[in-house]
């Protein structure tokens, strides 16, 4: 008697609990939505998070707004999103969490129960950029001109953690070289230093530094890839630059706090995945150096995050990056 109340009750809550949640979702978005990024304006984390706000305040109907959290590799805005309330008006765009594991060992937050995936945006390759005054003109010649040198070059970093930061002690393994690396808080600052002088290489995100190669100012040698990539024309691969089987590359994505409605998650999804196929976004994510890459399904997405991550983690080990 008692364990059929019992069930009875259980069947109730989660009837009520559904119907909570329909009713929520229903009626979101009520308010504006904020989506926060871990890094500053300028570079691809930034101009990713700006172009998916336009997109999703067209098909939700609601005020989307940016808000730029820098520092620790992403971790402080991952944090923000993970403590804030799971209704569906915080959400995050952010690279792997399991790079912040791997550097930081303990965080605020906990990358595998405190979100709730909602979609991929893209994917891309960093550029290895170098100062116009240095004398090379391809990768061959830089690598060559890296080993001899008494000194070590100076690399321009965007932060502990961040792609280009991953992407550049990645080819410090693979060539042989050595950068004495300054880390500054983002790409847009790190781009300025290469451009003054006072750092010679940066790997840069292809939003930090595309209109920067185009104008001349700084000069591209090939990009983190194997092979070349349409969404950045006239930049090798590392194969063909010289350095065969050289490849980092990086990707945003999309999360909610770990508990939002799953109604609101597959609202997201669909309007994440909408945008995402316009010719237009295609176009100006691509204009960026970036492919579009929606995942199929919520489901897809958190199955892609579990696989990846004991690779982010082996990567971030064998390359010695640390978060001083």
């Amino acid at each position: 008697m008692w364990l059929s109340v019992r069930q009875t009750l259980i069947s109730a809550a989660v009837v009520l609990i559904g119907g909570v949640q329909l009713a929520s979702a229903q009626s979101w978005p009520a308010r504006p939505v904020r989506i926060v990024v871990g890094y500053p304006p300028g570079g691809s984390g930034d101009f990713l998070t700006r172009v998916m706000a336009e997109e999703l305040s067209r098909d939700l109907s609601a005020s989307v707004v940016v808000d730029n959290r820098p520092g620790a590799a992403g971790a402080i805005a991952a944090e923000v999103v993970a403590k804030a309330p799971a209704d569906g008006y915080t959400l995050l765009n952010s690279g792997h969490h399991a790079i912040l594991r791997a550097l930081y060992g303990k965080l605020g937050f906990d990358p595998d129960r405190d979100f709730s995936p909602i979609s991929l945006i893209a994917t891309g390759p960093t550029i290895l950029c170098v100062n116009n005054d240095l004398p090379v003109r391809t990768l061959a010649e830089f690598i060559a001109y890296a080993r001899n040198r008494s000194e070590p070059l100076f690399n321009a970093g965007s932060g502990n953690g961040s792609a280009p930061h991953l992407a550049a002690v990645t080819f410090e393994m693979a060539a042989g070289v050595r950068f004495s690396s300054i880390q500054f808080k983002g790409g847009g600052a790190a781009a300025q230093s290469l451009i003054a002088g006072d750092t010679q290489v940066m790997f840069a995100t292809p939003p930090t530094v595309m209109q920067l190669i185009r104008s001349g100012r700084i000069r591209a040698l090939a990009i983190s890839a194997r092979k070349a990539s349409p969404a950045v024309p006239g930049i090798p691969g590392a194969d063909e630059a010289g350095l065969p089987g050289y490849e980092s590359t990086f990707w945003f994505g999309l999360q909610a706090p770990a508990g939002t409605p799953e109604p609101i998650i597959r609202r997201l999804h669909a309007a994440a995945s909408q945008a995402l196929g316009r010719s237009d976004v295609r176009a100006r994510i691509a204009s960026q150096g970036m492919d579009p890459t929606p995942s199929l399904s919520p489901a897809a997405f958190a199955d892609q995050i579990r696989e990846e991550s004991p690779m982010w983690a082996r990567i971030v080990k064998t390359s010695g990056a640390r978060a001083d």
